[in-house]
C-alpha cells in the first residue's frame, strides 16, 4: 500500500510539473532568448563567455542554490592533467557551478552544458544572430541549438521544481562551462577537477531528443599546398599549379572516406548510420579576393580536412591511416607536387567514447521519457565529438547526451525547436525527481 501511495504522489507531482511548464512556455522562450542575446563566442585562444556566465550565475543563485563562479586556472591540478590543452587565455572566462543540496539518501545527478558558441563568422544571416527571433515553433539565434536551448531547458526544469516546493534527497548539481568549441575540453576538465562530480551526468547537447551514450571522435588537419608560380605570363614549360594540386586532392577525398567506412570498427550505437565515419573538406583558402587583388595564379592553398572516428580508435592509428593516404595522393601525380603538402593539427585529437551496457542512467531516463511521451526514445551515438569522453575515460562517470531538436548548427540562421526544448525540460524535471528521489 505504501508503494502504491508513493507512486500516486509521484504521478500527481509529475502531472503538476508538466502543467506548470506548459502554462509557462513563454518563460522558457524568454530564458533561451536571454542566453542568445548575450554573445558568448569562442574565438581561440580567447573567448567572450563572461557576461553570459554572470547571467547564468545570477539565475541559479536566484533559486537559492549554492552557486559560484571560478577561474579555470585556479583549479588545483588543472594545467598538470594529461587532458589539459595549453595555449588558451581564460581571462574573464569563468565556469559556473551550483549545488542543490539534498536531505540525504538519494543519488546525485549533474546537468552540464557549455555556454560558448562558435563565432558568428562571415557568412550571411537572414536574421540578427544576437537578436532571438521566434517564428512558429523555432527560435533563431547564434547558439540557440548548440547549446543554449539545452541550458535554457535545464534552468527551466529547476525553476519548475523550486516553484513546486520539491525537496530532493540526492544532490542536484548544475554547471555551465566555457571553451568547449574548437576541441576545448578545458572547461569540462576544470569542472571535474574542481570536485563538482555526481553519480551520473546528463550533458544537454542538441541530441535531437535522442539519448546518446556515445560520441564519435574527430580529427582536424590543416593541409597547405604550395607551387612555384611566376605569374600569368611565363616562358618555357608551364609549371605545376596549386589549383591543379587542389583538383587532384579533392578528387581523392572520396577514396579516403570509402576506405574509412571499410576499415573503421563500427560501434553498435552507430549501426544504423548511413555514414558513421564521415570525411569532409570544411574550408578552402587560395589567396585574396576582389578587385584590389591582381589576377594571378595562387602559390599556396590551405585546405581544412575533418574526419571522424569510432569509439576505440586511437589517434596514432587514425593519423597513420591519414598520412598513408596523403602519400598515395602525392605519389599518383608526383609532377604536381614539387613541394610536399604541409600538415598541421590545429585542434586537439578528440577520441570517440561510449557508455557500454545498460546502466541505470539510460534505462531510467528512457522510462521517464516514455512515460511522458508514450513512446521510447531512440538510443544511439551522436555524430560528432564533444566533452562526453572526459566523463567516461578520465572520471569514470556514467554520462549521456540529451537535448532538444534544432538545425543549422554552426551555420547561419541556427535554430532550436521550442516544443522539443519544452519536452527536454519536462523530461529532466521528472527524471530529477526519480533519480535524486523526492522527500515526501
Amino acid at each position: 500500500m505504501a508503494t502504491r501511495a508513493l507512486a500516486a504522489e509521484q504521478s500527481v507531482l509529475e502531472e503538476s510539473l508538466s502543467r506548470w511548464m506548459k502554462a509557462r512556455r513563454e518563460r522558457l522562450i524568454e530564458t533561451i532568448s536571454d542566453l542568445v542575446r548575450i554573445p558568448s563566442e569562442n574565438t581561440p585562444p580567447v573567448g567572450a563567455e563572461g557576461e553570459c556566465q554572470r547571467y547564468v550565475h545570477d539565475r541559479l543563485a536566484g533559486y537559492e542554490l549554492e552557486t559560484e563562479m571560478y577561474e579555470l586556472t585556479e583549479v588545483p591540478g588543472f594545467t598538470e592533467h594529461p587532458v589539459y590543452r595549453p595555449g588558451r587565455d581564460y581571462g574573464n572566462r569563468p565556469n559556473v557551478s551550483a549545488v542543490w543540496r539534498g536531505s540525504g539518501g538519494g543519488r546525485s545527478l549533474l546537468l552540464s552544458g557549455h555556454i560558448d558558441t562558435v563565432p558568428r563568422g562571415s557568412a550571411e544571416w537572414s536574421r540578427d544572430p544576437f537578436m532571438p527571433t521566434v517564428e512558429g515553433n523555432r527560435l533563431y539565434g547564434l547558439g540557440s541549438n548548440d547549446m543554449k536551448g539545452g541550458i535554457g531547458a535545464f534552468l527551466f526544469a529547476v525553476e519548475a521544481l523550486k516553484e513546486a516546493g520539491v525537496k530532493l534527497r540526492g544532490d542536484l548539481l548544475l554547471e555551465t562551462i566555457v571553451d568547449e568549441e574548437f576541441g576545448g575540453v578545458n572547461g569540462t576538465l576544470a569542472a571535474r577537477l574542481h570536485g563538482r562530480n555526481a553519480d551520473a551526468a546528463i550533458i544537454c547537447e542538441p541530441s535531437q531528443m535522442m539519448i546518446c551514450p556515445a560520441q564519435t571522435g574527430g580529427r582536424t588537419a590543416h593541409i597547405t599546398l604550395r607551387a612555384q608560380t611566376a605569374g600569368i605570363l611565363s616562358e618555357g614549360e608551364p609549371q605545376a599549379r596549386v589549383t591543379d594540386q587542389l583538383h587532384h586532392f579533392l578528387g581523392r577525398v572520396g577514396a579516403f572516406a570509402e576506405r574509412r567506412r571499410k576499415v573503421a570498427p563500427i560501434h553498435a550505437l552507430y549501426s544504423d548510420s548511413n555514414d558513421p565515419v564521415p570525411a569532409w573538406v570544411t574550408k578552402i583558402n587560395c589567396g585574396g579576393w576582389g578587385m584590389k587583388e591582381p589576377i594571378t595564379l595562387p602559390t599556396t592553398c590551405q585546405v581544412e580536412f575533418y574526419w571522424q572516428a569510432m569509439p576505440g580508435e586511437t589517434r596514432e592509428a587514425i593519423e597513420s591511416e591519414f598520412f598513408a593516404w596523403l602519400e598515395e595522393v602525392v605519389a599518383e601525380q608526383p609532377a604536381l607536387f614539387a613541394c610536399k603538402p604541409e600538415v598541421s593539427f590545429p585542434i586537439r585529437w578528440l577520441p570517440g567514447s561510449a557508455l557500454e551496457g545498460e546502466p541505470a542512467l539510460i534505462t531510467e531516463l528512457s522510462g521517464t521519457f516514455e512515460g511522458l511521451t508514450g513512446a521510447p526514445p531512440q538510443i544511439r551515438g551522436i555524430g560528432g565529438p564533444c566533452d562526453l569522453y572526459v566523463f567516461h575515460q578520465h572520471f569514470e562517470t556514467p554520462a549521456i547526451l540529451f537535448g532538444p531538436r534544432g538545425g543549422n548548427t554552426h551555420a547561419p540562421d541556427e535554430w532550436v525547436e521550442i516544443d522539443s526544448a519544452l519536452l527536454t525540460a519536462e523530461t529532466l524535471a521528472r527524471f530529477i525527481c526519480r533519480w535524486c528521489e523526492v522527500e515526501w
